[in-house]
C-alpha cells in the first residue's frame, strides 16, 4: 500500500471514529433510540443473504438485529466476536431469543460469496444469517452502519490480503433504528445480560 493511500485510509478511519465517538458520547449506548444532530446509525440495505436471497432492511422488520461486520477470513477478530454473540444468545430465552436476528456483514465480498458464507455462519449459531453483496452494497451498509473497513496488502500477487474493520456489535431495533452497540471484548454474561433488558 503507497503511503498516500495510507495516509488517505488513516485521515478517514479518524473522521469516522471520531464522528461515530461523539454519537456514542452523546447517546450514552444506554438503549435509547435518539440520534444526535446530522448522524444516523443504520440505515437501507440491499444484499444477499448465505441461501442467495435478496434481502433488505425490511426484511428483518419486527425483529431486532444484532449486526457485527467482519470477513470469514479473519483471522482472530472476528471469530471471536461471533462467539460472543452466539453465546450472549444462547442465555436467552426461547421467548427472547425468537425477537432477534444475529446477522454477520462481510466486509470482504471479493472471497466471501453466499457459498463461503453459508459454510461459515452456522460454526457460530444456527439462527446467524450472513450478508454479502457487490462491493457498492456492500460499502453502502458499511457507510450506514458506521462501520470502518480497508483492504491490507491489496498488491499480494497470492491474493493473500487482509482487511481491517471495525470490531462492534450493534442492535438495532424493530423498527430498524439503532439502540445501543458492544464494543470488541465485551463478555457474553454482559452482552446477555443488556439484550434482556432490551428486549
Amino acid at each position: 500500500m503507497s503511503r498516500i493511500v495510507f495516509i488517505v485510509l488513516a485521515a478517514a478511519f479518524v473522521v469516522i471514529a471520531a464522528t461515530v465517538g461523539r454519537y456514542w458520547m452523546t447517546s450514552g449506548g444506554d438503549g435509547g433510540h435518539s440520534q444526535s444532530a446530522g448522524v444516523q446509525i443504520g440505515g437501507p440495505f440491499t444484499l444477499t443473504d448465505h441461501t442467495g436471497k435478496r434481502v433488505s432492511e425490511k426484511d428483518f422488520a419486527g425483529k431486532y438485529m444484532l449486526m457485527y461486520f467482519g470477513y470469514t477470513y479473519c483471522p482472530d477478530v472476528c471469530p471471536t466476536s461471533l462467539s460472543v454473540m452466539a453465546e450472549a444468545l444462547d442465555q436467552l430465552s426461547p421467548e427472547e431469543l425468537a425477537k432477534v436476528v444475529p446477522v454477520f456483514v462481510t466486509v470482504d465480498p471479493e472471497r466471501d460469496t453466499p457459498e463461503v458464507m453459508a459454510s461459515y455462519v452456522p460454526h457460530f449459531h444456527s439462527s446467524m444469517i450472513g450478508l454479502t453483496g457487490s462491493m457498492d452494497e456492500v460499502k453502502a451498509a458499511a457507510r450506514a452502519y458506521k462501520a470502518f473497513y480497508a483492504k491490507v496488502n491489496a498488491d499480494d500477487p497470492d491474493g493473500n490480503y487482509t482487511m481491517d474493520h471495525s470490531s462492534i456489535t450493534y442492535l438495532m431495533g424493530p423498527d430498524g433504528l439503532y439502540v445501543t452497540h458492544f464494543n470488541h471484548g465485551t463478555e457474553a454474561d454482559k452482552m446477555a445480560a443488556r439484550l434482556k433488558e432490551l428486549l
